[in-house]
C-alpha cells in the first residue's frame, strides 16, 4: 500500500513565508550568508529568499546577500559543475536585476586540502572516529569568511537550508537551539559568536522541497527539473517520486558529496548515476580509486605502527598503526594523476580540464615529503613526468643538490644487505639521519641539531613492529609496577576467534581496534 510523505506546505505557507523574509531583511542592517551547495534543500532556501526580496523595492536592497559555495576541491564532478554553473547565472542575474546577492566560492587552504593531507601526510582515509576532513575543508573555509564579515560588520545572520525531517538527530538539535532562540526564528550558533541562524525550511519535508522547486520556477534561469534529474540518476532505482512507498527513500535519500568520501561503506549516488547514465560511466575510475583506498580490510597492513611523531600507542595487545607508509602513497599518487590525465586526454563533454589535484597541492606534498619526511629521493617530479611525459612544474623549489635518487637507492641497496634482514626500519632510519644532517648544514642551522638526530633514532631503533610492540608491553607494565600512568586499555587481552580470524574484545565496531580513537586524537597525526 503506497503512503504519502506527509506534506506542510501549500500557496499560503510559502507566502507568509516569504513575507517573514522580507520582515527579517527588514528589521536591521546586519548582512546575510546563504549556504550554498547546489543540492535541492539550498536551492529551495535561496530561490525562497529570492523570491521574497524580489518584492522589495531598490532603495530596500541595502543589505547584502553573501550567497557562499564550499568547494572541497574533492567534490562529486556532477554536483560541483552544476554548483559552479548555478552560482555564475545567479550572480549575472543578480546584477542585471539589481538584487543583493553577491558570490563567494570558498576553498581550503593549499596546505590543508584532502589530497596534501592524505598523500602528503599520510593520513589515513577518514571514519566515523577519525573525521579530519570535514573540519579541514568545509567548515574551516567557512568560519574564516563568517569571522571576517562579523569583524567588519559586528554581526551576521546564517540562513540554511537544514530540516528537521532530514534525520532525528537533526531534528533534536534544532529543536534544542529553537528554545535557545533571541528573535523569532533566529536561533544563536554554539560555535560562532555573534552569529544568528535561520532555517526557512525547518518544518518542511522532502516532498515540500520537490513541490516548492517543481511548482516555482528557478529565478537566476537555472533549471529545477534537471536538478531533478541529477537526484533520480542518484538513485538506485532512478525514480525520483514525490509520493513513496513506506520505506521506499526518495530522492532527498540521495547523498551527494566528496567523490573521496570513506564516511559511508559504499558511494551509492555515484554508483547510480554510473548505472543510470552511460555518459557518466567516465568516473567509474574514481569510484574505483575511492574504494580501493577505503578498503578497511587492507588498511592496516598499508599504515605504520608508529604514530605521526613516532611515538608508540596501542590497545587489546596491539599497536596502533599511524600514517601511511612511503611506498603506498607514491603508488596511489601515480594512480591518481594517471586517472586525472586519462580523464583529460578523454574529456567528457562539458567537464573540460577536470582537476583532481591542483600544481599548488602537488607543491606542497612534494615539501613534505622531503622536507618533513626526510624523502630526499624526492619522488613527486618523477612519478608525474612518468605519468605526464614532461618535467614537473615547480619554480620556487630549492632542495638540496647533494642527495637525490641515485644516492636514496645506493643507500637502499646497503640496508637491504641480508645481514641487516631484521632490521625493517634501518633504511628509514639511516635516509632521516643523512637528511637531517644534510638540512643543517649552517652554522645558523646547526642549533638542535642534536636534539633532531635523536628524535630520529627513538622513532626508528625497533627492529620491526613485533619488537616495538614488545617494548611498549614492557614499558606499559613497568609504569604500572611503579604506580605512573600507564595505558591500560593495552594489557586488556584480544579474544581471538581463530575460525574467523578475526579480534573480538566485546566492543563495538566503530570501536577500530587498529585505529583505537579512545586515546588517539585527530591532533596526533599534526604532531
Amino acid at each position: 500500500m503506497a503512503v504519502a510523505s506527509k506534506t506542510t506546505i501549500n500557496k499560503e505557507v510559502i507566502e507568509g513565508m516569504m513575507e517573514t523574509v522580507c520582515n527579517l531583511y527588514l528589521t536591521d542592517d546586519i548582512p546575510w550568508v546563504i549556504g550554498y551547495s547546489g543540492g535541492k534543500d539550498s536551492t529551495a532556501t535561496l530561490q525562497l529568499v529570492w523570491y521574497s526580496l524580489e518584492r522589495l523595492s531598490p532603495d530596500q536592497l541595502k543589505k547584502p546577500v553573501h550567497v557562499i559555495n564550499t568547494d572541497t576541491l574533492v567534490e562529486s564532478p556532477v554536483i560541483s559543475r552544476w554548483a559552479k554553473k548555478s552560482l555564475e547565472e545567479l550572480e549575472r542575474m543578480s546584477d542585471e536585476k539589481g538584487m543583493p546577492f553577491k558570490k563567494h566560492i570558498l576553498k581550503p587552504k593549499t596546505d590543508n586540502t584532502f589530497w596534501v593531507n592524505f598523500l602528503g601526510r599520510g593520513y589515513p582515509f577518514p571514519r566515523k572516529k577519525l573525521r579530519w576532513c570535514t573540519d579541514r575543508l568545509k567548515i574551516q573555509p567557512v568560519n574564516i569568511f563568517i569571522k571576517d564579515k562579523i569583524a567588519e560588520h559586528g554581526e551576521i545572520i546564517l540562513v540554511i537550508g537544514t530540516r528537521k525531517a532530514e534525520s532525528a538527530n537533526r531534528a533534536k538539535t534544532m529543536a534544542k537551539y529553537e528554545k535557545m532562540r533571541v528573535r523569532e526564528l533566529l536561533s544563536p550558533n554554539p560555535s560562532m559568536a555573534n552569529e544568528l541562524v535561520f532555517s526557512p525550511l525547518e518544518d518542511w519535508t522532502d516532498d515540500d522541497v520537490w513541490i516548492y522547486l517543481m511548482q516555482y520556477k528557478n529565478p537566476w534561469g537555472y533549471s529545477n527539473k534537471e536538478l531533478m534529474t541529477i537526484y533520480r540518476g542518484a538513485s538506485a532505482d532512478n525514480e525520483c517520486p514525490l509520493m513513496v512507498e513506506k520505506d521506499l527513500p526518495s530522492c532527498g535519500k540521495s547523498r551527494f558529496g566528496c567523490w573521496v568520501c570513506t564516511m559511508v561503506e559504499r558511494d551509492k549516488s555515484m554508483e547510480a548515476m554510473i548505472a543510470n547514465d552511460d555518459e557518466k560511466s567516465w568516473m567509474s575510475p574514481l569510484l574505483e580509486f575511492r574504494n580501493e583506498f577505503g578498503d578497511e580490510s587492507k588498511d592496516r597492513d598499508r599504515r605504520s605502527f608508529r604514530k605521526m611523531n613516532g611515538s608508540l600507542q596501542g590497545s587489546y595487545e596491539r599497536l596502533h598503526h599511524g600514517p601511511y607508509l612511503k611506498e603506498i602513497r607514491d603508488k596511489w599518487l601515480e594512480k591518481l594523476l594517471t586517472i586525472q590525465k586519462n580523464l583529460n586526454d578523454n574529456c567528457p563533454s562539458g567537464f573540460d580540464n577536470i582537476e583532481l589535484i591542483s600544481d599548488g597541492e602537488l607543491r606542497e606534498i612534494r615539501r613534505i615529503w622531503v622536507f618533513e619526511k626526510h624523502e630526499f629521493d624526492d619522488s613527486l617530479p618523477k612519478i608525474y613526468e612518468k605519468v605526464y611525459g614532461r618535467p614537473f612544474n615547480d619554480p620556487d623549489w630549492i632542495g638540496s643538490q647533494l642527495f637525490g635518487k641515485d644516492e636514496w637507492e645506493l643507500l637502499k641497496e646497503i640496508c637491504n644487505d641480508p645481514k641487516y634482514a631484521s632490521e625493517e626500519l634501518l633504511f628509514e632510519m639511516m635516509y632521516s639521519l643523512i637528511d637531517v644532517e644534510n638540512q643543517s648544514t649552517g652554522l645558523d642551522q646547526k642549533k638542535g641539531l642534536m636534539d633532531d638526530l635523536m628524535r630520529v633514532i627513538k622513532r626508528n631503533f625497533y627492529a620491526d613492529e613485533a619488537d616495538a610492540t614488545n617494548y611498549y608491553a614492557k614499558h606499559t607494565k613497568r609504569k604500572k609496577e611503579f604506580g605512573g600512568n600507564y595505558n591500560e586499555k593495552f594489557l586488556e587481552p584480544a579474544i581471538i576467534m581463530k575460525e574467523e580470524n578475526t579480534y573480538n574484545v566485546n566492543r563495538s565496531q566503530d570501536d577500530d581496534i587498529d585505529m583505537a580513537i579512545d586515546e588517539e586524537e585527530e591532533d596526533d597525526y599534526d604532531n
